[in-house]
């Protein structure tokens, strides 16, 4: 739950009810009523109007900056590997840096046949 005041950024329309996307917007009053899909009313000072809101249709607008810091770090360091020929560095990325994952499950499959049933029976007794 957002508190009062908040900048938000709208960034969807669920109730298709002409709410200036992209726009940003301060959290004004919460809606409390039970019986209302609204969570929000939000005041967009651009529109120079007030808008109901359910809370998926906004967003802070740190989240959404940190968001975007993320994805062009990402970017810039797929750019980099492969300027520089790093393949290893490409498939970290790539792969979300799930290398750890990878070489447990290669050592996964010289398991003999008699530990992999025991450890589908401890799973499947849990």
């Amino acid at each position: 739950m957002y508190k009062l005041g908040q900048r938000i950024i709208i960034v969807s329309d669920l109730f298709e009810q002409s709410l200036p996307v992209g726009e940003y917007g301060y959290i004004i009053a919460y809606d409390r009523n039970a019986d209302n899909a609204f969570d929000y009313v939000v005041r967009v000072p651009k529109a120079n109007r007030n808008f109901y809101v359910p809370s998926a249709d906004i967003e802070l607008e740190e989240v959404l900056i940190q968001i975007e810091a993320e994805r062009v770090e990402r970017e810039a360091l797929i750019d980099y590997a492969l300027a520089t020929h790093n393949e290893e560095l490409f498939y970290r990325i790539m792969n979300g840096g799930e290398d750890e994952t990878l070489e447990d499950d290669s050592s996964s499959e010289g398991q003999s046949q008699e530990d992999f049933i025991r450890q589908v029976r401890l799973k499947a007794w849990i």
